[in-house]
């Protein structure tokens, strides 16, 4: 990002009470413990960022290898990253009010396009939640037709779809 004092930053153990607090209040109803945050952060930290405004946290993004067509359970441990994994899984990306607007959902969220195509992944998939589908749908995420996985996007939301970006 170009912008003076925000920056989006290699995510660290040191930094997951802010990650827990930023979670708290931009996702009050999609309630996770700090356990599960901090597991995904330990599994595969080449995918956990913190963004920084003037170096204080205002979002954060958790991103794993996951199988697709397959879904972690909501603020559930997964214990360890699943052997063929063939899609790259967008966990959370979640943002202060302060930090929405300035394109930083964006510019990460192409961050993790490239390296997932550096890492060989043909696809990236993700839960859309709180209204988000139009914010993916601009980044080349299409919902994908998932009847198997109907109960389980029901225990996120109602409206929760699965989505799919090839690359």
């Amino acid at each position: 990002m170009k912008i003076p004092g925000v920056a989006w930053r290699t995510l660290t153990g040191y930094d997951m009470p802010a990650v827990e607090k930023i979670a708290a209040t931009v996702h009050p109803d999609f309630p996770e413990s700090y356990d599960v945050l901090a597991e995904r952060q330990r599994l595969y930290h080449n995918g956990t960022y913190l963004l920084e405004i003037g170096e204080r946290p205002a979002g954060y993004v958790l991103s794993h290898p996951w199988v697709l067509g397959t879904l972690p359970a909501l603020n559930t441990l997964i214990g360890e990253l699943p052997a063929g994994a063939d899609t790259y899984y967008i966990h959370d990306l979640a943002l202060l009010p302060v930090a929405r607007r300035i394109g930083a959902a964006s510019y990460i969220t192409e961050a993790l396009a490239k390296h997932a195509r550096a890492h060989g992944f043909p696809t990236m998939s993700l839960v859309a939640v709180n209204g988000s589908q139009g914010f993916w749908e601009r980044h080349e995420f299409q919902i994908a037709d998932a009847p198997h996985l109907r109960d389980k996007l029901k225990s996120y939301e109602e409206a929760a779809v699965l989505m799919v970006r090839r690359l």
